[in-house]
């Protein structure tokens, strides 16, 4: 967790009293630990959905406000399990019950940075246009050969 917002400081701004933190999670309680130990409290606007089920029972997801004053009904975890599943369907050492699983973090790492590179370079939306395109980050949806060959490149 604490690896997770060492690399969360280098590309989020410190929060302050008027520009919060707003960060929505399941309800894995590392989190009230251990966002204190990076931002005041009073900088931040936390908030949980706790889902369960008893078997195939699904109960109503329960939403808490842990830091701050978030919004109720914007407490929602969905664009991470999202995330998630996009991982686990694309990514073949994600998938679960799987022989193809990660043997160590480094390999674990590349596959997850290439990944990366592809979804942001090359991965088109409807318009045609990936999201490095729309953050003004390229100019160009990439291809592997735009990408082997500016690897190539570095390597010599």
């Amino acid at each position: 967790m604490r690896s997770l917002f060492n690399k969360v400081e280098d590309y989020v701004q410190q929060p302050d009293y008027k520009h919060k933190l707003t960060i929505y999670s399941d309800g894995n309680n590392d989190y009230t630990t251990v966002l204190p130990e990076y931002y005041n409290k009073d900088c931040l606007c936390y908030g949980q959905k706790i889902k369960t089920k008893d078997g195939k029972k699904i109960f109503p997801a329960i939403k808490r406000k842990i830091f701050g004053n978030p919004n109720f009904d914007d407490i929602d975890t969905n664009a991470n399990e999202c995330v998630n599943s996009i991982f686990r369907s694309r990514i073949s050492r994600m998938v679960r019950r799987s022989q193809c699983h990660a043997k160590n973090r480094y390999v674990l790492g590349n596959a997850f940075a290439l990944f990366q590179f592809y979804w942001n370079f090359m991965h088109e939306n409807e318009e045609k246009l990936t999201p490095a395109i729309l953050e003004k980050q390229a100019t160009k949806v990439w291809t592997w050969g735009n990408f082997l060959h500016k690897k190539l490149k570095y390597l010599n």
